[in-house]
C-alpha cells in the first residue's frame, strides 16, 4: 500500500483522519509507523497529501491531514473488454486500475462463457474492492468507472458508435499483421475479446463502426498479459 486511501466518513474534520480495520493493520504491520511519522495519503475522489500521525494503537489510528496536490492523471484510454474467468477478472481490474484507466466495459462474447456473468466478483463491492488496492499501489484517488454490458450487439449498435467517437478505436485480435501502434498521442478505445479472440461476427461488427485490428505479433497472449503489454505499447 503506498497510499493510504481516505474516505469521507474517515475525516474527523477537514484537517484529521481516522483510520480503523484493514489499513491501520496494514500502517501497524508493513508502515510500524508511530506518532509523528508522515505517511502519504489521498481523499477518494480528491487530493493527495501527506498525514502525520497523532494517535495509534490497536484499534485505530488518527493523523492530521494536508491535501495539496492533485492525483496523477488517468490515461486517456476506454478498454472495452469480453468478460474474462471470474479469477482472472480480478487481476484484470486491478491492473487496470494501477495503469491509470478510468473507463472500463465489461462486455458478453460469443466465447464468454455464461456462468461467468453471475460471479460474486461482480457485484459493485467486490469490483470496487480491486480498483481500491489498484489505486493505493499507484499512489491514485480517481476510481475508475466499470460498465457492464451483457448483450454484445444493442451495446455495439447502440452505445459503442457514441463512446468511440473522437478516439482511436483498436480491436486486439491475434493473427493479424497489423501490430499495435506506439505513443499515440490522444484519445484511445481498446476492445480486447476473451481467450480465444472474438468471433468473426463480432470482429466484423467492431471493424464496421471503425475499430482497427491489431496484433502484438505472433505470440499469443493471455488477457492478463495482453492488457498491460498493450496498454504499455500504446501510452
Amino acid at each position: 500500500m503506498n497510499l493510504i486511501l481516505l474516505i469521507p466518513d474517515d475525516m474527523v474534520t477537514d484537517a484529521r483522519a481516522r483510520i480503523t480495520g484493514r489499513r491501520l493493520r496494514h500502517v501497524l504491520e508493513v508502515h510500524r509507523a508511530g506518532v509523528g511519522d508522515e505517511l502519504v495519503v489521498g481523499l477518494l475522489g480528491g487530493r493527495i497529501g501527506t498525514g502525520r500521525v497523532t494517535r495509534v494503537d490497536d484499534s485505530l489510528l488518527e493523523m492530521d491531514v494536508r491535501l495539496d496536490r492533485d492525483p496523477p492523471a488517468g490515461l486517456p484510454l476506454t478498454v472495452v473488454l469480453a468478460l474474462p474467468r471470474p479469477k482472472v477478472l480480478r487481476r484484470v481490474l486491478h491492473s487496470l486500475s494501477v495503469m491509470g484507466v478510468k473507463r472500463i466495459v465489461l462486455v458478453n462474447a460469443a466465447r464468454v462463457e455464461k456462468s461467468y456473468w453471475q460471479t460474486p466478483f461482480l457485484t459493485q463491492e467486490a469490483i470496487d474492492r480491486q480498483l481500491v488496492l489498484g489505486l493505493e499501489q499507484s499512489r491514485d484517488t480517481l476510481l475508475p468507472e466499470v460498465l457492464l454490458k451483457q448483450r454484445f450487439k444493442p451495446f455495439a449498435e447502440d452505445e459503442l458508435p457514441g463512446m468511440i467517437k473522437g478516439s482511436l478505436s483498436l480491436v486486439a485480435h491475434p493473427g493479424v499483421a497489423a501490430t499495435c501502434p506506439r505513443d499515440v498521442r490522444g484519445p484511445v478505445t481498446l476492445a480486447v475479446g476473451p481467450e480465444g479472440g472474438f468471433v468473426p461476427y463480432e470482429i466484423e461488427k467492431l471493424v464496421s463502426l471503425g475499430f482497427i485490428p491489431v496484433s502484438l505479433g505472433e505470440r499469443v497472449l493471455h488477457v492478463e498479459a495482453a492488457i498491460p503489454a498493450l496498454v504499455s505499447r500504446l501510452f
